[in-house]
């Protein structure tokens, strides 16, 4: 009997589909009125956004009842505790590993010297950060239905939170609301699964946007920077992350990287850590075992202030636009980076353009010139796209070495191959 096609090798085909249909219409088609106005701006825009709105869609209802799930289903505060603290913990450390790899890197390798900068940087007007004081009081929600409808995730998390630990100091009343959320979870899970029904045309779409507009010779005047990023997400992902896996989860990371590949195929499409938490989620409690409990906490928490993939690029972006611009970074400017990075993870968590963000806060506070920008805006969101996929990588791989402390992983699941993989056959029939 010929096996069935997994969702995950339909969207990876649709993928390169749309990757080549976008390039080919960058390189032939790009002043075509007819097809950048009604296919590209049209067609590719709008079945793409719809897409990505089903997904964002999800983000919300599945981290409440799925968080709601966890806590409970850890029932003690002081085990939550210890768990949120571990995770924090790894975070922040992993962050630090991935900005000072990707400094030591971007010194040795030296992308940007010698740049003859010959046209005018693009302007670039950053967002004000926001200050450190506004960022801890923002945590947590003066109106948790205003945080709901904007999508907050810090001030959700905490508010679900506080609101579970509740449930399990109301005793029956609070037993029952857990079975109901354990019913709405799983009606939760079901919704993930029709959407991904459609996942393989929406990534279609995507792609196809994508490189209609940004087109692959984009890259070819920033080879030495997009390479040197690159090199550094790569190293961080297959590397840092497989590291981490053997020495503190005791994990095989070949079967890791393996499984989270529909969690790497939405990211990337998507550019989006918070679009992809449902795949996340589903991805480390079926395909790799981890226990609920564990990975509802974990995972929307990680899709937060988890921001390797930024850091690698905050890195690689100061060290090239220092050689640019001739401007000698000492031992003290490498240290406030990191350090700076570090913070401005969490500081900055759930602010739009993110990133660029992060990067104006580097940039202001070791003297460079902050149009300097200007210069990568151009393949940033071809970068954006591998590093959310580093991100979420980091993110099931932090679940793990928490799930591995608290005993809350299944290694028979996790060694299993066919585990939690999704075909055609098993999504469910529409009537």
């Amino acid at each position: 009997m010929i096996k069935k096609m997994s969702i995950t090798t339909k969207i990876l085909i649709a993928m390169a589909i749309g990757l080549m249909v976008g390039s080919l219409i960058n390189a032939f088609f790009h002043d075509v009125v007819f097809i950048e106005t009604y296919l590209v701006k049209g067609l590719f825009h709008v079945m793409g956004k719809a897409f990505v709105n089903a997904l964002k869609m999800l983000v919300v209802p599945l981290v409440t009842f799925s968080l709601i799930c966890g806590v409970c289903g850890i029932g003690d505060v002081s085990v939550l505790g210890r768990v949120g603290f571990k995770a924090l913990g790894f975070y922040i450390f992993t962050t630090g590993l991935a900005i000072t790899l990707a400094l030591l890197i971007a010194i040795v390798i030296a992308p940007g010297k010698g740049f003859e900068q010959t046209v005018s940087t693009p302007n670039f007007i950053p967002k004000p950060s926001p200050p450190l004081t506004d960022v801890f009081i923002n945590i947590i929600p003066s109106n948790p239905i205003n945080a709901f409808a904007e999508g907050n995730m810090l001030q959700i998390i905490f508010f679900v939170i506080l609101f579970a630990i509740a449930m399990l100091m109301c005793g029956d009343i609070g037993k029952e609301l857990h079975q109901w959320a354990e019913k709405l979870n799983e009606v939760m899970m079901k919704v993930v699964t029709l959407v991904m029904d459609f996942a393989p045309i929406g990534v279609f779409f995507l792609m196809a946007k994508t490189f209609s507009e940004q087109g692959i010779g984009l890259i070819l005047p920033m080879i030495g920077y997009f390479s040197v990023v690159v090199l550094c997400l790569l190293i961080h992902a297959f590397g840092t992350f497989s590291l981490l896996l053997v020495l503190f989860a005791k994990l095989n990371p070949l079967t890791f990287i393996k499984k989270m590949r529909p969690a790497h195929i939405f990211a990337f499409s998507t550019a989006s850590s918070n679009a992809t938490i449902p795949i996340t989620l589903q991805v480390v409690e079926k395909r790799l075992g981890v226990n609920n409990a564990t990975a509802s906490f974990t995972v929307p928490l990680g899709a937060t202030i988890n921001m390797d993939g930024t850091a690698i690029m905050q890195g690689v972006a100061t060290v090239f636009i220092a050689n640019v611009y001739a401007i000698d970074l000492g031992i003290s400017d490498y240290i406030t980076i990191v350090g700076m990075s570090i913070l401005a993870s969490i500081g900055t968590a759930g602010v739009p353009g993110v990133g660029l963000i992060m990067l104006a806060m580097v940039f202001n506070q070791v003297g460079l010139p902050v149009e300097g920008i200007g210069l990568i805006l151009g393949v940033d969101r071809l970068l954006d796209m591998v590093r959310t996929a580093v991100n979420v990588t980091g993110d099931a791989t932090v679940t793990c070495i928490v799930a591995r402390g608290e005993n809350g992983i299944d290694e028979t699941i996790f060694n299993d191959p066919d585990a939690g993989i999704i075909t055609k056959a098993e999504l469910p029939h529409k009537g």
